[in-house]
């Protein structure tokens, strides 16, 4: 500064003068020098780092660049530079030095908030994100940041300590609690999710008191996002999950079995004692040749054995159509390719209703996938439906408009019967 002070006052002007002029000298000077070394830190620094991080077998560091964190840090270099020249102006000292560390806090903050999000995208690559999610840990980082950051900024404007800031903040902690109460109830929610593993990201989820039926795609502070079937997104507060009860698949999934409960309703007036051609019919069955050759040897020396008079088929033991269907059936899902076999497999009875008797197939499929565990279901029931005939049963239906109409053009409704 004196310098050019020294070369203006050469050319006769006045003091006032001189000051005005080499003050907007410095100023260009300054801002000259910021823009050079910005320039230098972007176009050659910055592209060096880049250059060296999309070249080395890391792929952590490419999210880093991906996120701007550079970029964010090379905004220092002028402030910095600003900063340190504060000084050649003696009475706007104290507001350039100001000015250029709030600069610097608030560039220094963006700089932290990008690595905290780039740290969120390399914790997310590795596959124990889904079971431990950090997003809504982070998230509180981020708030703690922004308000430490904040209070710094502030207390660096006004001239005053930051702990004397903090200190006041302690009479507004009912109203804090008030504003974040979502934040903190998510943050604790947040934490007893992630240490009880209840839900993880991928999860298929249902909670229908928030009309949620699909698969967890994201987990943050405040809210746990899912993916419904139907393409729609349901947005769950985090603490609702622990205050309410949720349904987790999660355990179907891994154990590669998907239940399937259905029953085969069966006419009960269909039911009745095998004769000899229906015994020597299910003979024949590739499935049934072993069980029934071993049941008749079973009751024929019972009923021998209680010397019971089998020309009433009332008397003694008997095998019925709808037992040599239920072990039919049991039998087709044990030799079903698509059916789990360390699994659960029953077929069985239950109670008989208004819609006849229920036959109920108890069993997993070896495949979850929605689509393909549907197509499964169905195959077996239309076998079954299909070869139900062969026992003499026929599947309960109530009568339709159809039967209606057969009914009346019958000669027996005609005649009055």
């Amino acid at each position: 500064m004196d310098f050019i002070k020294n070369q203006l006052d050469g050319y006769g002007m006045s003091e006032q003068t001189i000051g005005y002029l080499s003050n907007m000298i410095m100023v260009v000077f300054i801002a000259v020098i910021s823009i050079l070394a910005n320039f230098i830190t972007k176009k050659i620094v910055l592209k060096t780092i880049i250059h060296i991080v999309n070249n080395n077998r890391y792929t952590w560091d490419n999210i880093i660049v991906e996120k701007k964190v550079f970029h964010k840090l090379s905004h220092l270099v002028p402030a910095i530079i600003i900063y340190f020249s504060a000084s050649i102006f003696p009475a706007y000292q104290v507001l350039i030095e100001k000015a250029a560390a709030t600069y610097m806090i608030i560039v220094t903050i963006t700089v932290l908030n990008a690595l905290l999000n780039a740290f969120d995208d390399i914790y997310r690559s590795f596959e124990v994100s889904k079971i431990r999610p950090i997003r809504g840990y982070i998230q509180v980082v981020k708030i703690v940041l922004f308000i430490i950051g904040g209070i710094v900024v502030i207390s660096n404007l006004i001239g005053q300590n930051p702990l004397i800031i903090l200190s006041g903040l302690g009479a507004l902690s009912a109203v804090l609690m008030l504003v974040f109460k979502d934040s903190i109830l998510g943050l604790v929610a947040g934490v007893q999710l992630s240490s009880n593993d209840m839900v993880r990201v991928g999860d298929w989820i249902e909670m229908p008191k928030y009309n949620a039926d699909g698969d967890v795609i994201d987990i943050t502070l405040n809210t746990v996002k899912v993916m419904n079937f139907d393409k729609t997104i349901t947005m769950i507060p985090s603490y609702a999950l622990i205050s309410d009860s949720f349904k987790n698949w999660r355990g179907m999934q891994v154990s590669g079995g998907r239940r399937i409960k259905r029953s085969f309703y069966v006419d009960t007036s269909s039911i009745c004692f095998c004769t000899k051609e229906m015994i020597e019919e299910f003979q024949k069955i590739h499935y049934l040749t072993d069980y029934v050759t071993t049941r008749l040897h079973e009751i024929n020396a019972y009923n021998i054995e209680n010397q019971i008079n089998t020309e009433s088929k009332v008397n003694g033991r008997q095998l019925t159509n709808v037992g040599v269907f239920r072990e039919y059936i049991h039998q087709y899902l044990r030799n079903h390719p698509k059916i789990h076999k360390d699994m659960t497999l029953i077929v069985r009875q239950l109670a008989p209703g208004d819609n006849g008797l229920p036959l109920e197939i108890y069993a997993f499929s070896n495949d979850t996938n929605w689509g393909v565990y549907e197509s499964i279901q169905a195959d077996i029931f239309d076998h079954i439906f299909a070869v139900a005939p062969t026992f003499g049963l026929r599947a309960f239906q109530n009568p339709t408009g159809h039967d209606i109409v057969h009914l009346k053009e019958s000669p027996e409704y005609s005649r009055g019967y």
